[in-house]
């Protein structure tokens, strides 16, 4: 039987189908919900209920069944990076299709970037990490309804149980997958893994993640790691169940991201901050204008690897406790909470 339409319902087309049926706002799923990382999409959907509307994930919409019902109802699309569906959704009575939202890079997945021109044809608002098109082409791009992104975070505050501890390792910690980057300019998987082999020369980093250790698997098919592979298995200490846990018994982490481009800041740096870990940050070209440059260490400082352990080793107790508090008072600023309600912004509840 057909659920009953409602006179307002949203649509949420998460970035996988593991988030279909609704599973996109279950923190109750320990693999789903791995470091509160569904928390923001619960409380958007919270809050959208407040005010009327009805929440589901978009397979609810897209498919043959409720499509024949959805005509009788105002439905309101929201794509989280999904390329395929919205297409389906063009022309259908009753349905908006309000904003596409690309979380990932370029060097993860540039189809959305090259779909920009049919992308800001069909939504009323396209969110990227910088409209200015560092990282991607503007050709054809209807730039009126791009808006910057910041990515979502699930928290307002440190995590004071990590936060707050002492007794930490004086060496750094990194917790990344091994993959494969897409050929695009400014990728820093490579750079990462040469820092990371650099670092392991003066047995100063440890390195936490998924597929690591699986020479076989696709992820491990191109030469840097292959070139720094022994290097890499001396520091590996296998996956992490909690990105926090392990952040809070370190001093500093190895915070690159993913890609080197304007106004990309993702979660790697708040996970340092909410677990009071300094980060080592290389990534957003304009760092410094989207967090405060008294939180973190910038990579961009130091001709090498060993510059930045002399430097590191040169800090005072007092100079790393400044820091860490610097990173809380940013989490608690202005620019630290656009990132913690950048969904309301999205769904139109700011």
């Amino acid at each position: 039987m057909s659920p009953q339409p409602y006179s307002h319902n949203v649509y949420i087309d998460p970035s996988s189908t593991a988030y279909y049926q609704d599973r996109l706002f279950d923190i109750s799923d320990p693999r789903l919900n791995r470091d509160d990382t569904l928390l923001p999409f619960l409380k958007i959907k919270n809050r959208l209920e407040e005010s009327g509307a009805k929440v589901h994930t978009a397979d609810r919409l897209v498919s043959q069944q409720q499509a024949e019902s959805a005509g009788e109802c105002t439905a309101d699309y929201y794509s989280l990076g999904v390329l395929d569906n919205y297409k389906r959704l063009v022309g259908r009575p009753g349905v908006s299709l309000r904003a596409f939202v690309i979380f990932e890079p370029p060097v993860v997945d540039p189809r959305p970037y090259r779909a920009l021109p049919a992308l800001t044809k069909a939504f009323d608002e396209v969110y990227a990490h910088n409209t200015t098109g560092d990282g991607y082409s503007l050709e054809g791009v209807d730039v009126s309804k791009m808006r910057k992104l910041y990515w979502p975070q699930p928290r307002e505050d440190v995590m004071e149980i990590h936060w707050s501890r002492q007794d930490r390792l004086d060496r750094l910690v990194v917790i990344n997958g091994n993959h494969i980057p897409c050929r695009v300019p400014n990728e820093l998987y490579s750079r990462r893994i040469e820092t990371m082999a650099g670092l392991a020369e003066l047995n100063a980093v440890d390195l936490y993640g998924r597929g690591w250790e699986r020479w076989w698997s696709r992820s491990s098919m191109w030469w840097p790691y292959w070139k720094h592979r022994r290097a890499l298995m001396s520091i590996y200490k296998g996956a992490c169940d909690s990105k926090y846990e392990v952040l809070g018994q370190y001093k500093f982490s190895l915070c690159f991201e993913n890609m080197s481009m304007r106004g990309y800041v993702t979660e790697k740096i708040f996970d340092c901050f909410y677990a009071g870990t300094i980060p080592i940050y290389l990534g957003a070209t304009d760092i410094n204008a989207l967090v405060s440059s008294k939180a973190f260490i910038d990579y961009r400082h130091f001709p090498d690897y060993r510059s930045l352990i002399e430097h590191l080793g040169r800090m005072t107790d007092n100079e790393l406790q400044r820091m860490r508090d610097a990173g809380r008072e940013f989490i608690r600023s202005e620019n630290g909470l656009r990132h913690t309600r950048s969904l309301n912004s999205i769904f139109g509840l700011a």
